[in-house]
């Protein structure tokens, strides 16, 4: 690609690929905003990892049409992640669509096996999460919200305004 001698082409290829790549990506970044690489939404998750993927594609590329395919991929990625937020953001119905509920798994110190069951989140896996958030009673969690994303909401103390679990649906017994 760049040099006949294969041990220097491999470096200059690995370096110049990886720059141009890297600043490629931090261009798009840069154009599309902040949320490019947030994880509010499982599809942002799934953007960030394959722009990752893409990324380690394009530096390991040995022709140009070969690095050109996944720098545009990333382009489009992104572009498609930025088209739905907008998407999201100005349409319910889209979001209602096109996004997972967060779900109560515990509330008011009571944990909900039925929503455990549903989410596939082992006990021990909640109880775990308490720990991590320092919640010293069961009493004193207000609730535990696993969120659209996977992650886990420790919400704890003397009280807890309803506002804050908007959206999160709570599952029948």
């Amino acid at each position: 690609m760049f040099f006949d001698h294969l041990p220097l082409d491999i470096l200059a290829r690995a370096l110049l690929l990886s720059a141009i790549a890297l600043t490629w990506v931090i261009i798009v970044v840069r154009v599309i905003g902040l949320r490019t690489f947030s994880k509010m939404t499982a599809f942002d998750f799934v953007a960030t990892v394959a722009t990752g993927s893409l990324l380690a594609g394009a530096c390991q590329a040995t022709t140009w049409p070969e690095f050109a395919q996944p720098t545009l991929a990333i382009s489009a990625l992104l572009g498609a992640q930025f088209v739905i937020a907008k998407i999201r953001q100005a349409s319910d119905s889209f979001e209602q669509a096109v996004q997972n509920e967060p779900v109560i798994l515990m509330r008011e110190g009571e944990i909900f096996d039925a929503a455990l069951s549903e989410t596939r989140v082992a006990r021990a896996d909640l109880i775990a999460k308490l720990r991590e958030a320092n919640a010293l009673r069961f009493s004193d969690v207000r609730a535990v919200v696993l969120e659209t994303t996977g992650d886990i909401s420790v919400l704890h103390g003397d009280t807890l305004e309803e506002g804050l679990l908007e959206g999160a649906r709570m599952v029948e017994k």
